[in-house]
């Protein structure tokens, strides 16, 4: 077994919490910004490291005096804003532990949450997300809904808490104790619990502040957009919050774009997805003619500058012109739709394309390539500043440890893995198996201790032939291409490999005017010739990147998309791909079919 391991910086004290890693930034200059609240579209309101632990204050004796106590848990659903990062601050203060549920949950996943949990209580955002929770069969706990003021009636519940008996209660807490219960995705089943502790989210944030300065050091400034409800947010919210930067919150990507503009962060948390659609709306925006040739050109050139980066240590006398051209005029005016600061961004949740990394650092923007799950409070591995290596997901932080098991599986040691699935000894004894946590996924670990994602263990698909394909290598090369939406790729016992293939309609009027074709309906754009040969070239340019034998023979494009509101995306926006394969198992059969009378037809005329 081929391991990887980094001392520790610095050792940390198992009876530190969250509390003091907030309270130290305080005590270093309360005067300073720690957040700015959007009070109204386009003004953001500073709010200094005093004033927020204050506040956090006020809301963790309510709590104590709603009677929740040491250890026990409190929903929390609702989008990413201030609210929510008050409210998750105040129950660490006291021992308790917020229960994140994505605004987007349905009924039954909510009540999965509900009743598993354990929850004594829950903050609600929205009147339709009180409901939800309301509607769980057994609910008579408190419930505040924080559009009808609800943090100002949790805050007076807190009236005859002295300070003394709130500083008893911080105290109590030590490094072991539970800090946060998040439920997984569910890509694979029903959502499993996962206890992270105070010692979790401290190792991972203080390592976080000595690997990643270069990003969250003093002036820095970031806007939060991604779901609280995610591990990744929420553990960026906490290295954020106990480091220089400040913080801004996103309630809704419909709005990133003026939120940036406003904001003008120096870095992001991003999902690859997000980054996609940049780059394609920046194409779309283009045009035709000219202006869409301009910007393929600078696009080609700022990927090639990012290569020569890596391959020559520096740009060609050419290169250096060429660049200086392109920045002119196409990068300044894309930077400037992300706020006009925006240099260095963190990419998480799934594997992030080459090119894409290679583009978006071309025009200025880095992108850190980070991997980790909830049951490794997010990041085991992250590329430092130098090197950057594009490609992988880094290495693992100081006083970590990454393996690759004989199989290909990755492998995690270190005092950020999780103490166990809530309730379930079973599936914690699988994950967790001589010290390491067993991920699921596979991948490589060369001499450096840069580790490179391959896929998912329950995700290999071995053909009829027996040969073993990792889909998402195909999956995220193809999703990359402007009409795509989202890609499955099949071929389980099949003779090759195929795909299903949704389209992204938001893109499709532009990508049809850019081409001089008249607008289509939905309905159309699926049996499109032109829509389809677009798609084929897309096809046999991500098929370079594997051998014959893995690459994508036949697709199909199916009618409507993958997306959390239908119950095919997880809230990260990652696909169930079981549940796919179980409900288009019809489309599945007509590819291998439609292939399969196409080559008869082609033996036929021979």
């Amino acid at each position: 077994m081929k391991q990887y391991a980094r001392p520790a910086v610095f050792e940390t004290d198992p009876a530190m919490t969250i509390t003091d890693l907030m309270l130290a930034r305080r005590d270093r200059d309360p005067a300073a910004t720690m957040v700015e609240d959007q009070v109204t579209p386009g003004h953001w309101e500073p709010i200094s490291a005093g004033a927020l632990i204050e506040r956090v204050q006020r809301i963790a004796k309510g709590f104590i005096g709603l009677g929740v106590g040491h250890g026990d848990t409190v929903g929390i659903m609702g989008r990413t804003s201030l609210e929510w990062t008050l409210i998750d601050l105040a129950l660490f203060y006291i021992g308790a532990a917020g229960v994140p549920i994505y605004e987007t949950s349905s009924a039954e996943q909510a009540t999965w949450i509900v009743q598993d949990s354990g929850m004594v209580a829950a903050v609600a955002e929205l009147a339709k997300h009180a409901e939800l929770i309301r509607s769980v069969e057994g609910w008579d706990k408190p419930l505040w809904l924080l559009e009808a003021g609800g943090l100002d009636d949790l805050i007076a519940q807190g009236s005859s808490v002295s300070d003394d008996e709130l500083e008893a209660r911080r105290l109590a807490v030590k490094g072991d104790d539970l800090a946060a219960l998040i439920y997984t995705s569910g890509t694979t089943g029903r959502p499993k619990g996962v206890e992270l502790t105070h010692t979790n989210f401290v190792t991972s944030a203080r390592n976080a502040v000595v690997e990643l300065f270069h990003i969250c050091g003093t002036g820095s400034r970031c806007v939060l957009f991604l779901p609280m409800a995610h591990v990744f947010a929420r553990m960026i919210n906490v290295i954020a919050l106990s480091s220089p930067a400040v913080l801004g919150y996103a309630p809704s990507i419909a709005t990133l774009t003026d939120d940036l503009q406003s904001f003008h962060p120096t870095f992001l948390l991003v999902v690859p997805r997000v980054l996609e659609k940049v780059y394609n709306a920046a194409e779309q925006k283009a045009g035709h003619g000219f202006k869409l040739k301009l910007f393929r050109w600078a696009a080609k050139v700022a990927i090639t500058s990012s290569r020569e980066q890596d391959s020559r240590g520096g740009l060609t006398p050419v290169r250096h012109l060429q660049y200086a051209i392109c920045r002119q005029l196409v990068y300044k005016k894309l930077t400037k739709t992300m706020g006009g600061q925006l240099t260095q961004a963190v990419s998480g949740g799934a594997p992030l394309g080459e090119r894409l990394a290679h583009f978006f650092r071309g025009i200025g923007l880095t992108v850190y390539e980070g991997y980790g799950l909830t049951e490794t409070t997010a990041p085991t591995a992250v590329n430092p500043e130098k090197p950057n290596k594009i490609g992988t997901v880094g290495r693992p932080f100081p006083g970590q440890a990454v393996a690759v098991a004989d199989d290909g599986e990755i492998l995690a040691k270190g005092p950020h893995i999780f103490r166990g699935y809530r309730g379930n000894p079973e599936a914690t004894a699988l994950a967790l198996q001589d010290g390491w946590f067993h991920t699921g996924d596979v991948g490589t670990l060369d001499d450096d201790g840069f580790v490179t994602i391959t896929g998912r263990r329950k995700e290999i698909i071995v053909t009829a032939g027996g040969k073993n394909v990792a889909p998402a290598i195909l999956e995220d090369r193809l999703r990359g291409h402007p009409l795509v939406s989202q890609v499955v790729v099949v071929g389980d016992g099949r003779p090759f490999i195929g795909a299903l293939v949704t389209l992204d309609y938001e893109m499709v009027p532009g990508w049809l005017l850019a081409h001089g074709k008249s607008p289509l309906t939905p309905e159309q754009a699926l049996i499109d010739p032109d829509i389809r040969a677009s798609l084929e070239r897309a096809v046999e340019r991500t098929n370079k990147a594997v051998s014959r034998a893995e690459s994508i023979r036949e697709f199909r494009i199916i009618p409507g998309d993958f997306t959390e509101a239908n119950g095919y995306l997880t809230p990260s926006l990652k696909v169930k791909r079981s549940l796919v394969l179980k409900d288009f198992a019809h489309e599945v059969d007509r590819l291998y079919a439609e292939a399969a009378a196409k080559k008869a037809r082609g033996q036929a005329a021979n």
